[in-house]
């Protein structure tokens, strides 16, 4: 059999590592589908590309090996953008392998014909077509390479007259992607090292930069007696086995974390470019150390950017650091830390008929879960309760669209995660909004057997949407949700599904949930007029106007029951 451009593609695909592809066949993708099912590399059928993406763009994320994605021509590699997304902004490293129409017809505005540049070059490191078949190994190499050491997505645009060529001896191109050894200059050191050595009151804000350095930057905290906050993507990575943890700072972050950061007067920014200037500090001397340079004093003006890798630089600079001896700025914002943690978990239920809060059933899932179970949230709510309730431990993984900050991804990130750990507990937080978004990828759970348990947060609303109409003194507008049975949906599908809307019944229903040995949904109605509360400080006199415009307005329109409910269940 005449050996194609498919297979040498699909070929240099799994040399590079890539053991998973996800994608929905057709016309021009029909003969790389073919030399796929020859190859090592798993195909997964999805319903939709979109979470195609979503799944590759996690599986990538959380093992840093490149993963695959595969569309048709035009509108099918087009569904793929949203996720794609994700996974550029997140730095994982995915390929998209999208068909393109014959060539001869490429420039006539033909049925199905896009220019791919012009559409994927917002959310590509690279984006290239095989032009011919001498090209096919050298360019299908370029972009794998461009994947893996760029961290982000490389589009591979192959016409189906290219795939299905005969393929040509090509030059031996292979994939390097080795990983550089990168640190501030000695001369950049000893300038940190002496403003922190004079300096008092410092605090560490530590982002998921600092990925494989949780030692180093607790050896930092230690020799500077300095408080560490971390941003919502760090959290995975700093707060286990960290004495010196006071938690997250910003809108979905707590007290602690929040003074920590605004009161100090040396804030040491280690691998973190959170986005909202607002929560850096206006007089503190800030030192920023990143691996990329583009992040450096982009969000709040700094008076030091150092450019290197996180447990590199701060292995060469713990020998330049003075042990401190003065404990008080430390002490001060860990027994805020301590105060906030006895806070979130003293919550409890009046009795078995009370209503379920969406951070009660955080919490019952969190004691009840593997000790290395996978989090996917959706945007939204579940993603707020998931930060702040679920404890990582140092083996538990959380994901969100934190970056994106799109709906629909959590359903479809846990299918990746369980696709490439096949043995590991997957779960997901799912919004009635972004669940049923892509709905169409349950099925995907029953078709290849992936036993992820997926939890849907029924609030019957846009959770947040609902909030920030509030929070502008709006009555809240199209934002309900009509939502079905969802436990019945399940079962419909193939699914073990169970529904629970009483706080009596949860810790039961959870408990035979996560027990299940294949896929399965739990749906629970959750108080609908739970708001997420920002650190008490940060509620601003806008949003306290807002939501006093808006309780005005309820009454006025005959919703005094929708104030109070919103009253009794956010007032403790």
């Amino acid at each position: 059999m005449t050996r194609r451009v498919a297979d040498l593609l699909v070929e240099t695909l799994q040399a590079a590592g890539v053991k998973t592809c996800y994608g929905i066949v057709g016309d021009t993708l029909n003969r790389i589908a073919h030399a796929i099912d020859r190859s090592q590399i798993d195909w997964v059928h999805m319903r939709h590309e979109e979470a195609g993406a979503f799944a590759a763009a996690a599986e990538a994320l959380l093992t840093g090996r490149l993963t695959a994605c595969a569309g048709t021509c035009g509108p099918g590699s087009l569904h793929f953008i949203n996720g794609l997304y994700e996974a550029n902004r997140n730095r994982a490293p995915v390929i998209l392998i999208a068909t393109q129409i014959p060539r001869q017809d490429v420039g006539f505005d033909s049925i199905q014909e896009i220019d791919y540049d012009d559409v994927f070059k917002g959310c590509s490191v690279y984006c290239e077509m095989i032009l011919t078949p001498e090209q096919a190994r050298r360019k299908t190499v370029a972009a794998c390479q461009a994947a893996l050491t760029k961290r982000g997505v490389a589009v591979l645009v192959v016409p189906a007259d290219i795939a299905d060529s005969a393929s040509h001896v090509e030059a031996p191109y292979a994939v390097h992607a080795r990983h550089p050894i990168i640190r501030p200059s000695d001369a950049d050191l000893d300038e940190v090292a002496t403003i922190l050595n004079k300096s008092e009151a410092i605090t560490i804000y530590a982002g998921a930069g600092c990925a494989g350095a949780h030692d180093e930057v607790v050896a930092t905290a230690a020799r500077l007696k300095a408080p560490m906050a971390h941003t919502s993507r760090g959290k995975d990575f700093l707060e286990y086995d960290n004495p010196y943890n006071v938690g997250m700072s910003g809108i979905i972050g707590g007290s602690a974390g929040y003074h920590a950061v605004l009161d100090c007067d040396v804030l040491l920014l280690l691998g973190a470019d959170f986005a909202w200037s607002q929560f850096y500090p206006d007089k503190a001397t800030i030192i920023q150390i990143d691996i990329d340079p583009a992040h450096i004093g982009r969000r709040h003006p700094v008076t030091i950017g150092a450019v290197g890798d996180i447990k590199t630089t701060l292995r060469a600079l713990l020998p330049r650091l003075h042990q401190h001896e003065d404990g008080g700025f430390l002490e001060i914002h860990l027994e805020r830390f301590r105060r906030d943690v006895v806070s979130a978990k003293a919550e409890t239920v009046l009795g078995p008929d009370s209503a379920i809060s969406g951070t009660y059933l955080t919490k019952i899932i969190n004691q009840r879960a593997a000790e290395d179970a996978l989090f996917a949230a959706d945007d939204g709510t579940p993603t707020v309760w998931m930060l702040r309730h679920i404890d990582t431990g140092g083996k538990r993984r959380t994901f969100a669209s934190l970056l994106h900050g799109t709906m629909a991804g959590g359903m479809a990130s846990a299918l990746g995660l369980q696709k490439c750990q096949p043995g590991r507990q997957v779960i997901c937080l799912a919004g009635d909004g972004g669940f049923t978004m892509l709905l169409g990828d349950l099925l995907t759970t029953v078709q290849e057997n992936l036993p992820i348990k997926i939890v849907v947060y029924d609030n019957g609303k846009l959770g947040f949407v609902d909030i920030e109409q509030k929070a502008a003194g709006l009555i809240p507008l199209y934002t309900d949700l009509k939502n079905p049975d969802f436990g019945q949906v399940a079962k419909a599908v193939g699914l073990w599904g169970h529904s629970v809307s009483k706080a009596g019944e949860l810790e039961e229903s959870i408990q035979a949930w996560l027990a299940q040995p294949g896929p399965a949904l739990l749906h629970v109605k959750v108080k609908p007029m739970e708001l997420v509360m920002p650190p008490s400080p940060l509620v601003s006199p806008k949003a306290v106007v807002g939501m006093a415009v808006y309780s005005a307005r309820a009454m006025l329109h005959g919703k005094g029951h929708d104030v109070w409910e919103m009253m009794v269940e956010n007032i403790p």
